[in-house]
């Protein structure tokens, strides 16, 4: 199953892609058979989600040229990035590789859809570009072991990490820089586990700047693999349905480049995964809001 969520007239829907045609069906809340939010749904079960997939399949095609893309999950309760892990970027960026996966969080305040705007903060030029595998949990579980970690994955993504690395390197915790609101770009779509090889591997990654490949390599390139992923996180933190994981980027970024190449307003940037789809987001400057200016203090009159 490959499925959206996007937005129309105000309302938010979801459509789901016929295998043969290519065409999207699918509908908005409120109107008759709609059959429920994508959150919800991944919540109550992978058999919920295909009901409703089916149920999706009757509705009307969508012009998905007409409507604006939600991410794929729209309030996910974790969202866990993986930093170096790909030997390659690990080596380009000066680190030793380590032998525990490199782990950061994410909110949802830094996420944007597919074909909506990566921001530039006014306050760094530093902005650069990852792409990167989405893992999303399907089953939720707590010290998970390594037969059984598929089985919690309900399908798989694509990011694009942007960075801010001016602030990542402030301090030795990455969280400011990688939380600069609406850098983190995550869609266009969702594809569920059954459609792509296990683990998601073996898929070409390739990200592409103004055209121009910037990143290319294949998911079978990762240090620590999905169902690593999933055990290590999971010895700690209870997973649940929805969560989201960021599996990590490959050699090419903006910052190891002599001279250094970061996106700037203007730049379209394209992370693409192979049998997943493609990404694409325009770079896009933060207008700052002007201060609201104080009302006049109002004077009392006195009587002399």
């Amino acid at each position: 199953m490959k499925l959206v969520r996007f937005q129309a007239q105000g309302h938010a829907g979801w459509a789901v892609c016929h295998a043969t045609t290519g065409l999207w069906h699918g509908t908005t809340a409120g109107t008759p058979g709609y059959p429920g939010d994508v959150d919800a749904l991944i919540r109550q079960g992978r058999a919920a989600l295909d009901s409703a997939a089916i149920a999706m399949a009757a509705q009307p095609v969508v012009d998905m040229d007409k409507v604006q893309f939600l991410a794929p999950v729209a309030h996910p309760s974790k969202i866990i990035c993986v930093g170096l892990n790909y030997r390659d970027h690990t080596a380009e960026s000066g680190f030793v590789q380590p032998a525990y996966p490199t782990l950061f969080a994410r909110f949802n305040s830094s996420i944007t859809p597919h074909n909506t705007p990566l921001l530039h903060s006014e306050l760094s030029d530093s902005l650069d570009f990852e792409g990167e595998l989405v893992v999303v949990i399907g089953t939720g579980g707590y010290r998970i072991t390594r037969d059984k970690a598929l089985s919690h994955v309900l399908g798989y993504s694509v990011f694009n990490d942007g960075s801010v690395r001016e602030y990542q390197f402030k301090t030795p915790q990455w969280t400011m820089g990688k939380n600069f609101d609406a850098t983190g770009a995550f869609g266009p779509c969702l594809v569920t586990a059954d459609e792509l090889p296990p683990g998601a591997r073996g898929l070409l990654l390739e990200t592409r700047l103004n055209g121009q490949t910037v990143q290319s390599a294949n998911t079978d390139d990762m240090v620590f693999d999905v169902e690593s992923l999933i055990v290590t996180i999971s010895e700690a933190l209870t997973l649940e349905a929805g969560d989201v994981i960021v599996a990590g980027t490959p050699a090419g970024i903006g910052h190891a480049r002599e001279p250094r190449l970061y996106m700037k307003p203007g730049d379209v940037c394209e992370v693409e995964i192979e049998r997943i789809g493609l990404l694409r987001n325009r770079v896009q400057s933060i207008v700052p809001a002007s201060p609201t200016p104080s009302p006049a203090p109002i004077l009392e009159e006195t009587t002399p």
